[in-house]
């Protein structure tokens, strides 16, 4: 690279972060656990299809795949999925059961044993979506796995129950269905997998309705194990319709402990599990998260030592992986340079295992000892592609926005170690959205943030109102505001960063996926603030997205996020993008895949559509990709949608960055 800095023009600057690197490194490892006392976690391979394999950290350092392709460790229950995977160690070696996501069976699998292959526990269902498996707990006295069922009775989306059952690991409910063993009814629409006390006597489990989403209420039930192996009849004790309840577990000493957000955070609290009429107790008041939203079954913000401290993954904002002292409210957090850490975390011992990154490392499985602080990274440790001086410099950031609201975001400046700009000119921005629009951008290293900055284009995440992370409060902004706050949030701060001097105001772009690809589809037809975009599996027409073409977990939640449907009809036309297609004028890129079911193909086609009834036709371009679902997870797929990206600004903005193909723009 030599000592010689060049001046060239923002978005023209060589780069050795290409597509295919960014997308090689996409994804990252999750779900950690422990079987014995070996950490296994699931990986993502975006070069073998997208699947997602299990790894094991051997005791020589080493870590190993654990299972071949085709195999894919990944759960559908809620579409969004959540753990897949459960392990024990039996006298024969270890024991693993985890969630096939071709045909979503449970499978059963020892590793140990060089002639086994994984063996189907449960059978397949040719009704609606089938049967689907996530949050298991394997309990060798019994011979079970414990888990949620999601059953579809039906070829609707919301044809479907959801209860905890058991499943019998001698794989008797292979072929027969009513080997499985139904341990509570369907009166609650979701529920997450059974905790079971230390003593074996009590499970814990968290249940919530319609239109209700799990971080606007759930309850906290209890039920006793009785000695035939079923559930008695449970009781609430925590919880509620304006109470979010992200987790529980329960303590060493049989206390069950939950993390709530009565207080307006989400912070943890014990009880006794009885009926007894005694108030929970607050472990650790403090204006920060110990919980977050339940969009996948199964996570962990917080796991119990058997010294009777707490591991807690907490933070406001950004995240820190500490210990909790549940008598005097102090948590001591553990050293390392990582600013965010997975709700996901695996106990043995005084050993914490956990996924975590920084604005310079990639997301690594980190364990911690809880008795010196000590942590160190023991899994798919980050390895710099490049030189990390090609890495983006982020600022955390506080902006004013409508009626004097913060707003919190993440500013990347274009950033290259042998290049600058000409002194006079103001670089291109892209705002990006994230798709929650319950959920945070993590303050990380991100291969396609640094694919933009590393060619002289700023990137600024914002977390709008609605957010998680900040609070109930901020997160209650976005009630029957989806459309306004979000678009608000993301206009001021692109506004604020053109009138400070940071970006030029007439090179700005939105973008965005899923919710995010809402927003920015929003921000088109409702603003005049950028001069492109880019839309990735959106939400386009509410009218159609809310009655029947999405999938069940979310069906509901425009009742929060719009309105109630029965009280304001006219809002939901009113706030699509589909509905106002013709004030569309700044040039967009939409990109679609074809077996996406929670963001359907037919939201684009409606909105392109509606476009062609334009007179004077806008340039665009429709890329679809057969195979994937919502989120790309592919190579090829990623490679051509990032190149595609950077082509729309180019030919926007008038950059000229080296080596990528032309977009075809329909005119």
């Amino acid at each position: 690279m030599g000592d010689t800095v060049q001046t060239l023009a923002y978005g023209s600057w060589p780069s050795p972060i290409d597509a295919a690197l960014a997308a090689a490194h996409d994804g990252h490892p999750d779900y950690v656990g422990f079987v014995g006392d070996e950490a296994w976690w699931t990986e993502p391979r975006p070069a073998e299809g997208g699947r997602r394999t299990l790894v094991r950290r051997l005791a020589d350092g080493t870590e190993e795949s654990v299972l071949p392709a085709p195999w894919n460790v990944r759960s559908r229950v809620m579409e969004y999925g959540g753990q897949p995977w459960a392990g024990t160690v039996r006298e024969d070696g270890p024991l693993v059961v985890f969630v096939n996501f071709a045909d979503q069976r449970l499978y059963a699998y020892e590793p140990a044993d060089p002639g086994s292959a994984p063996r189907p526990l449960t059978p397949v269902s040719s009704v609606g979506g089938g049967l689907r498996w996530v949050d298991p707990q394997v309990r060798l006295e019994p011979g079970e796995v414990w888990c949620v069922l999601e059953e579809f009775t039906g070829d609707g989306p919301s044809d479907v129950r959801r209860l905890v059952a058991a499943v019998p690991l001698d794989g008797s409910a292979a072929e027969d269905r009513g080997a499985v063993r139904e341990l509570t009814d369907d009166r609650h629409r979701f529920v997450t997998g059974p905790r079971i006390s230390p003593d074996g006597r009590r499970a814990a489990w968290l249940a919530w309705d319609h239109p209700r989403m799990p971080w606007d209420g759930t309850e906290l039930l209890v039920a006793e194990v009785t000695p035939d192996g079923t559930l008695g009849e449970p009781r609430t004790v925590a919880g509620g319709p304006d109470e979010a309840i992200a987790q529980a577990d329960w303590g060493r000493d049989g206390s069950l402990l939950y993390s709530g957000d009565r207080t307006g955070w989400w912070n943890l609290y014990r009880t006794s599990g009885d009926d007894d009429g005694e108030p929970p107790f607050l472990l650790c008041t403090r204006e920060q998260e110990f919980g977050g939203p339940l969009w996948t079954v199964g996570r962990r913000w917080f796991a119990p030592l058997d010294s009777g401290l707490i591991a807690v993954v907490h933070g406001r904002g950004a995240t820190a992986l500490g210990i909790l002292d549940p008598e005097s409210g102090e948590v001591v957090d553990a050293a390392g340079p990582w600013s965010e850490y997975e709700p996901t975390l695996a106990v043995d011992g005084s050993r914490v295992v956990t996924v975590a990154a920084s604005p310079r490392s990639a997301y690594e499985v980190v364990e911690l000892d809880a008795r010196t602080g000590r942590a160190r990274v023991v899994g798919a440790r980050h390895d710099d592609p490049v030189d990390p001086a090609y890495y983006p410099e982020p600022q955390i950031r506080t902006f004013t926005g409508p009626a004097g609201r913060e707003i919190h975001a993440h500013i990347y400046p274009p950033h290259h170690p042998g290049h600058v700009a000409p002194g006079d000119v103001l670089p291109p921005y892209v705002v990006w959205a994230h798709g929650g629009p319950t959920g945070r951008a993590p303050l990380v290293l991100d291969l396609q943030i640094a694919y933009f900055t590393s060619r002289g284009i700023g990137v600024a995440e914002v977390n709008y109102g609605g957010s998680t992370g900040y609070g109930r409060e901020y997160r209650n902004r976005l009630r029957e505001q989806w459309g306004v706050v979000d678009v608000e949030d993301c206009a001021a701060v692109a506004l604020a960063l053109a009138e400070e001097g940071t970006a030029d105001r007439d090179r700005l772009a939105v973008r965005g996926g899923s919710a995010g690809g809402w927003t920015a589809a929003a921000s088109l037809v409702g603003t005049d603030v950028y001069a492109c975009g880019t839309i990735l599996y959106p939400v386009l027409d509410l009218v159609g997205w809310g009655v029947g073409e999405t999938h069940d977990f979310e069906s509901q939640y425009l009742e929060s996020l719009i309105g109630p449907r029965a009280e304001v009809p006219a809002r939901y036309a009113e706030r699509s993008p589909t509905e106002h297609a013709d004030k569309v004028t700044a040039p967009f890129l939409l990109l679609q895949g074809l077996d996406d079911v929670i963001c359907p193909p037919a939201q684009c086609e409606r909105f392109l559509a509606r476009l062609e009834d334009r007179a004077r036709p806008v340039p665009h371009a429709y890329i679809t990709f057969e195979g994937e679902g919502h989120g790309f997870r592919r190579t090829d797929t990623m490679v051509r949608a990032l190149e595609a990206e950077l082509s729309l600004y180019a030919q926007v903005f008038g950059l000229n960055p080296p080596g990528v193909p032309a977009l075809e723009l329909v005119k």
